[in-house]
């Protein structure tokens, strides 16, 4: 990936206006929106990675505030070295390219999710959610709604008839009365394996923090253990669930009358909604943005969806409609006509 030469040569002037001429600037990542971040690394002294975001099309106060809230509750979000607002550009800190995902593995995972999940509980306990934004209704739906127009009409072709309106928006208003219903905390929305970093020993990077909300106390733990980038053992799953169960009662962010079933529950239908927008938002970063990559990633989404669906009579209907839509094709080939349309 790179700049538009404006961009580029914006950067450029950022870095050594900041860090003095002469230091090689590469890509380091990029994300599902329009940012991008670049690896610089000066003749002397640590790197560091600058944020670059289009003020046109993105804006970096949500960044700057969420991550200043994360540190001061004593979490790792990048340390902040220079910012210019009228720019898009931020310089941090750089936490390194050990995400989770490629360090996960059957020898590692209970020592980094126990990391991670210590991270979570500390930033529903800590975390100042004053002033943000609440994950209600109409954000819900907001997100709900992207599966039916980029997966089942533009990925899929299907065509959605009335009666197949009313069993999708029966759905959706069970998953949004769950979502109402559960206590509030603060919610990161994309807490998962490639947004949490290998920094030190029991306290991992966070990243991609800026859409955080204030939402369902069980959003944030679907989205890690039932991560759209790796699946682990339904045994070991329940184990995660319930042990965090626990420390949320003991927190006094659930009550104690709320047992095993019914936090299960909490857990699978914010799961649910959240692999359901995910569905949309895969097939969107495809048909609208060009990042093919993320269609490859639909199979393990689909199966979270179909499994917990199917767990729960209400969802059978939804279910038996996405099924019946895909049919016997290949969930991550990419529909021509769609592009056109």
């Amino acid at each position: 990936m790179s700049p538009n030469p404006d961009r580029k040569d914006a950067l450029r002037h950022f870095v050594e206006r900041e860090l003095g001429a002469g230091a090689a600037i590469e890509v380091a990542s990029a994300d599902a929106s329009f940012r991008s971040y670049w690896r610089v690394t000066p003749g002397a002294g640590a790197s560091r990675i600058v944020m670059d975001a289009p003020p046109d099309k993105e804006t970096i106060e949500p960044w700057l505030d969420i991550g200043a809230r994360l540190r001061g509750a004593g979490l790792h979000a990048p340390e902040i070295f220079a910012v210019d607002r009228d720019q898009g550009f931020v310089l941090m800190e750089d936490l390194g390219t050990r995400t989770y995902l490629p360090e996960l593995n059957e020898s590692t995972v209970d020592a980094l999710y126990a990391d991670a999940l210590d991270a979570l509980l500390r930033m529903q306990t800590q975390v100042d959610p004053a002033g943000l934004p609440h994950f209600d209704e109409a954000f819900l739906t907001m997100e709900l709604e992207l599966m039916p127009e980029w997966f089942l009409r533009r990925h899929l072709g299907h065509s959605i008839e009335c009666d197949e309106w009313d069993v999708i928006e029966l759905a959706f208003r069970t998953l949004i009365t769950s979502a109402r219903a559960q206590p509030q905390a603060f919610m990161h929305r994309d807490y998962h394996s490639r947004n949490l970093i290998v920094v030190r020993a029991n306290h991992p990077g966070i990243i991609d923090f800026q859409g955080a909300l204030i939402g369902p106390v069980a959003y944030d733990l679907a989205s890690l253990l039932r991560d759209c980038y790796i699946a682990w053992d339904a045994e070991r799953v329940e184990g995660w669930l319930e042990s965090y169960r626990q420390r949320l009662k003991q927190a006094h962010l659930i009550d104690t009358h709320v047992d095993d079933a019914r936090f299960r529950r909490w857990f699978d239908l914010a799961g649910l909604q959240r692999h359901i927008k995910v569905l949309g938002i895969f097939c969107r970063l495809w048909y609208r943005d060009g990042k093919a990559q993320y269609l490859a990633d639909l199979p393990l989404t689909w199966h979270y969806v179909i499994t917990v669906a199917r767990r729960y009579e209400e969802f059978a209907p939804l279910a038996e409609l996405l099924e019946r839509a895909l049919g016997g094709r290949d969930i991550t080939a990419p529909r021509a006509q769609a592009l056109a349309s």
